[in-house]
């Protein structure tokens, strides 16, 4: 099943039930989600994977964008683990309001892990840095600056979804 992060249609964000995963990476062979979410994301192609038993959430949107969409169409992540590109505070706070279990990140902003370890979330990185930033890497990222404010995930998700605009459809094949 295909789900954007706009009721409108596909823009880079699937969901599946049932997926077999990478061979091993199944919670019945022993595979925690964290696992699998991490062995989907290196497999290539996703910017973001979320695990939780047998269903997968990946996304090849950047940024926060997977995680804002499927917050706005009321996608109930508790309980899942991510596995993620690049997480910094403001996807860190997004995680907290979600409920995930489990981070890890291929690069993390060194003010990602203290909001994930207020939260009880399990966290791990490849790389940390002091911030992350823009694209051009000119100035700090919009999103962190926007969040820079505020520790409370409800507020930061608040401004979030309001500052990310919902991703047009998809054009048809």
């Amino acid at each position: 099943m295909s789900r954007s992060p706009d009721a409108g249609g596909s823009s880079g964000v699937s969901q599946s039930s049932g997926l077999g995963g990478p061979p091993g990476a199944s919670p019945s062979s022993g595979g925690s989600d964290l696992d699998r979410a991490v062995e989907l994301l290196a497999a290539g192609g996703h910017a973001c994977v979320l695990c939780r038993g047998e269903e997968a959430l990946t996304s090849e949107l950047p940024g926060v964008a997977p995680l804002v969409g499927w917050l706005r169409q009321g996608v109930d992540l508790a309980g899942f683990s991510a596995a993620d590109k690049v997480v910094g505070r403001a996807a860190a706070l997004l995680y907290a309001h979600a409920g995930v279990r489990a981070v890890y990140a291929v690069l993390a902003s060194e003010g990602a892990a203290p909001i994930l370890a207020a939260h009880g979330i399990a966290f791990r990185a490849s790389a940390t840095v002091p911030a992350i930033l823009n694209r051009p890497r000119t100035a700090s990222c919009p999103m962190e600056a926007l969040v820079a404010g505020t520790d409370d995930p409800a507020e930061a998700t608040r401004l979030l979804l309001a500052a990310v605009p919902p991703r047009p459809p998809a054009p048809s094949a």
